[in-house]
């Protein structure tokens, strides 16, 4: 079985993972101090085909030079792959917090793959069927993660935030109904783009996402800043809570307080900075 990273959180706490290509070692210690939420040590996309034996074979080592206490993930090749047994071996041996699985499409595949590694695994929805079986997913995964970029290939549709509306939804329902955190939002590719980033971000939160995946280090600050919520918002929750009676709704700037909106803001306050909250 493996043994979790040093001080490794679970990841009902990562939001903000950030990817490394596993056939970059010399990349992970550098992700890991920029900081991010986790570190996903990527097995699939980012290494071509014939480089992903030999990447896996490095990993033992890459690890073993590495100190840290943040958690270390690893997505490994979706099932019905050449490499997907090979890396699941590998990801049982590894001191990882858990697995990511790519074109998650069933339950029974999470929880294959959660027996073999002995790790929480999160789901990454990436394609039609896995929409459909999005109930069945996320009763067996650690969490759910969106990959857009895929899921649009898949359905031949935009990759707009219009035309990936109703998936997001899904996952942040799907999520809510079988008691998972909130889900994990897909990338953003233009990396530089800070602009385009925080409006990802911001939308991505306004559809109850909690996080998203990212691939560059450059793309951290600005996502964390963007999942947090406005010192507008964090001001308007102190003062809905502490104007709040025991009991009943009342009025407050001209618009009705009652039980609903009390939950929204402690739910802001549970995600601003401690700093603010003070």
């Amino acid at each position: 079985m493996p043994t979790a990273s040093p001080g490794a959180a679970p990841v009902d706490t990562v939001d903000l993972p950030l990817f490394v290509p596993a056939d970059r070692p010399e990349r992970l210690a550098k992700a890991v101090a920029a900081g991010p939420d986790a570190v996903i040590v990527d097995l699939e996309d980012a290494v071509a085909p014939d480089a992903r034996d030999a990447a896996r074979a490095g990993l033992a080592g890459a690890f073993a030079a590495l100190a840290t206490g943040m958690p270390l993930l690893l997505r490994v090749n979706a099932r019905g792959t050449a490499w997907h047994a090979h890396d699941l071996a590998a990801a049982a041996a590894l001191p990882l917090a858990g697995v990511v699985l790519p074109k998650a499409e069933s339950g029974n595949d999470i929880l294959r793959v959660a027996g073999e590694t002995g790790l929480p695994v999160i789901a990454l929805i990436e394609t039609a069927h896995g929409v459909a079986a999005l109930d069945e997913v996320a009763a067996a995964a650690a969490r759910l993660a969106f990959g857009s970029i895929d899921y649009a290939a898949d359905l031949a549709i935009g990759h707009t935030r219009t035309a990936l509306n109703d998936a997001r939804a899904r996952l942040t329902l799907a999520s809510r109904l079988a008691g998972l955190p909130a889900p994990i939002d897909g990338v953003t590719a233009s990396v530089h783009d800070t602009d385009l980033l925080a409006a990802d971000c911001a939308h991505a939160r306004e559809m109850g996402f909690a996080g998203k995946l990212l691939i560059h280090p450059a793309q951290i600050a600005p996502a964390r800043a963007a999942f947090r919520p406005s010192d507008g918002e964090i001001d308007w929750a102190r003062r809905v809570l502490e104007a709040a009676p025991e009991k009943g709704a009342f009025m407050l700037d001209g618009a009705m307080v009652d039980a609903p909106v009390l939950a929204r803001a402690r739910q802001i306050l549970a995600r601003a900075p401690q700093a603010e909250t003070a």
